[in-house]
């Protein structure tokens, strides 16, 4: 471990919380360079929904390798990227009515966030965009000024500005539609917001909490943008490529976004790689005007072309992960009311769960007691109070289960001083009435 202390930055994150070496790793399982094996159920913070070295993604690539295709081609036209768009368009665009021109931007999630917003203001000739409360966009400074928490924005060194946010759908309450906030203080010329280029949310906020928008709550939202034309960027790059139990976390609500953002899991083998899809008549970009060394990821290409023919071609895999998704859900209930009395509050969509405690203290608590006992999973929230689960959406039925029963050995350990049952919970609060 002393080559990390002594030559790597403060920086490092994820390595202080899973303090051991990672040698190699297949499917939901890694091992460490003493042979342990843990279950992954951070799964590269997203990146892999189809597992690790998926073995379909890894022949094609190795074939790939061998007939020494090209690796690097800036945004030349390569074989790689044309059998690429070819499937996206056959399997995922058009079986869902979806017209995009696709942009390939730098290799990672902020980099087509910054294109989205770039082209979003180019085009409409307006500055300012709206994010929302507990928002994550990115780290790079445009796609900074959009995320909420204080944490980052802490480290930018400079006023981040060009961004009015608003309260994410539940943050003010049950009951309060926030979207007519949105749309009051769009109609009124002295709300001093000033008028948008456009909107940016996302459909389940992962950083933020796992905070899942409702459906009714993203259509409001998408007819407040139609209705003062205001474009909406829908930033897919967690809740995408499946966590939500469809390949687009914004289907279910039957919305079509003028922006959306994919990166992360696209690639399908944990590779560098993102793309924006723009509605066509917002590229109206001229030759070179947003670039980058590294939007021509060739091998990434080879990658998510097999994910999508392999797992998108039919329904079958959407099931599988509405499936898993539901026990998932039912588990983390049931761990809630055993050993939370009900107190703790289950969020997410899919396979995109957690289980908000009551303080980052009780979640860190757990995750380190599941690390402890062979399980990867991280907290995530404005206080990391949310244990999330990120588990390949691939997992066995048996992994699964069995992440989950370590999970909920970890939760029964670091909640011991609240044992109390769900009964216990509603006698205490009719009483404190």
């Amino acid at each position: 471990m002393g080559i990390f202390k002594e030559m790597e930055s403060e920086v490092r994150s994820y390595s202080r919380a899973f303090p051991v070496i990672f040698d190699r790793a297949q499917g939901e399982l890694i091992y460490d360079r003493e042979g342990k094996t843990y279950l992954d159920f951070l799964g590269g913070a997203g990146t892999l929904n189809y597992g690790h070295n998926n073995p379909r993604f890894k022949d094609a690539l190795l074939r790939y390798i061998e007939d020494d295709g090209i690796t690097h081609g800036l945004d030349m036209h390569t074989r790689a990227k044309a059998e690429f768009l070819e499937a996206l368009q056959k399997h995922i665009l058009e079986p869902r009515d979806l017209d995009y021109v696709v942009q390939f931007t730098g290799p990672t999630g902020t980099n087509c966030v910054e294109a989205a917003l770039k082209i979003a203001r180019k085009v409409t000739g307006r500055e300012n965009v709206i994010s929302f409360t507990n928002g994550f966009h990115g780290v790079s400074m445009g796609a900074l000024a959009t995320t909420g928490n204080s944490h980052h924005r802490g480290a930018a060194g400079t006023t981040l500005g060009g961004v009015t946010f608003m309260p994410f759908d539940g943050y003010l309450g049950e009951g309060i539609d926030t979207t007519e906030y949105l749309d009051k203080v769009l109609s009124d010329g002295s709300s001093g917001i000033d008028y948008p280029a456009a909107v940016l949310v996302e459909a389940v906020q992962g950083e933020g909490g796992i905070n899942a928008a409702s459906l009714d709550w993203l259509r409001n939202l998408s007819e407040v943008c139609k209705r003062h034309e205001v474009l909406l960027i829908l930033d897919d790059i967690q809740a995408g490529c499946g966590r939500t139990g469809q390949f687009f976390s914004f289907e279910a609500a039957g919305i079509k976004p003028d922006i959306v953002t994919l990166s992360k899991s696209l690639s399908g083998y944990g590779l560098p790689f993102a793309i924006t899809l723009l509605a066509p008549e917002l590229d109206q970009w001229k030759p070179g005007e947003h670039n980058g060394t590294f939007r021509g990821n060739n091998l990434a290409f080879v990658t998510a072309r097999a994910a999508i023919e392999h797992y998108w071609t039919d329904d079958a895999f959407e099931q599988s992960i509405q499936k898993k998704g539901e026990y998932i859900r039912q588990r983390f209930d049931a761990i809630n009311k055993k050993y939370a009395g009900g107190q703790f509050e289950l969020r997410g969509r899919g396979m995109m769960r957690g289980l908000a405690c009551d303080s980052g203290d009780r979640a860190g608590a757990i995750c380190k007691a599941a690390f402890e006992r062979g399980l990867i999973i991280e907290t995530s929230g404005a206080d990391d109070e949310v244990v999330k689960t990120l588990c390949p959406l691939t997992i066995s039925d048996a992994n699964l289960r069995r992440g989950l029963d370590i999970l909920e050995a970890s939760f029964a350990e670091a909640c011991a001083d609240m044992a109390i049952t769900e009964s216990d919970a509603g006698d205490s609060k009719a009483d404190a009435a």
